[in-house]
């Protein structure tokens, strides 16, 4: 019996981002298979998100772009990842938004915060990827397991972060009768 197959456009070319949404579509409606487009859009935020509200804006900002740019797909969704002052510390995070034809959903990550070598760096403008790259001597972690797996040693990595997220935006889609205002107008 083949599947129902649904195109699922990801704002992103980054593999990890990608391979959170299609794991957690997967996950949420094992009864279809999804295509998944990679696209680059602009978030319309800074490169670092500082703030809560920013993280989700960009995230928006991005599913709109992506459905601009692929109308004719199933589903479109918005990984942004972000930090915010809290106190003296920092804490990292991402946002993520799911859309369809008629519905919509999102969701935010767990946070965690950030050594204050890594802080004091994204406090300065540095882009949380590179400054992990730069406290922790590696190249391009934030399309590896990103400043979580560094200081976990991968016991949970970005991609389970965002994945855990995409399966709660996705709750609404997976319970349309009790999320009417999940409905897109």
């Amino acid at each position: 019996m083949n599947k129902e197959i649904r195109t699922v456009v990801v704002a992103s070319k980054n593999p990890v981002k990608i391979e959170a949404a299609l794991s957690g579509f997967q996950l949420m409606f094992p009864e279809m298979d999804f295509e998944v487009v990679p696209v680059s859009v602009p978030s319309g935020v800074a490169d670092q998100p500082m703030t809560d509200q920013e993280t989700l804006l960009g995230a928006q900002n991005r599913v709109q772009n992506a459905y601009t740019a692929f109308p004719e797909a199933d589903y479109w969704i918005g990984i942004e990842g972000g930090v915010e002052t809290m106190g003296d510390d920092l804490a990292a995070f991402a946002w993520i938004v799911v859309k369809s034809h008629t519905m919509a959903g999102k969701a935010r990550s767990g946070a965690f915060f950030l050594p204050p070598a890594v802080a004091a760096l994204v406090k300065q403008g540095v882009e949380l990827g590179e400054a992990d790259d730069q406290v922790f001597g590696h190249t391009n972690s934030k399309q590896k397991g990103g400043a979580i797996g560094l200081l976990t040693d991968n016991v949970v990595d970005r991609r389970q972060l965002y994945e855990q997220a995409v399966l709660l935006a996705l709750v609404s889609f997976k319970n349309r009768a009790l999320y009417p205002k999940a409905e897109v107008q």
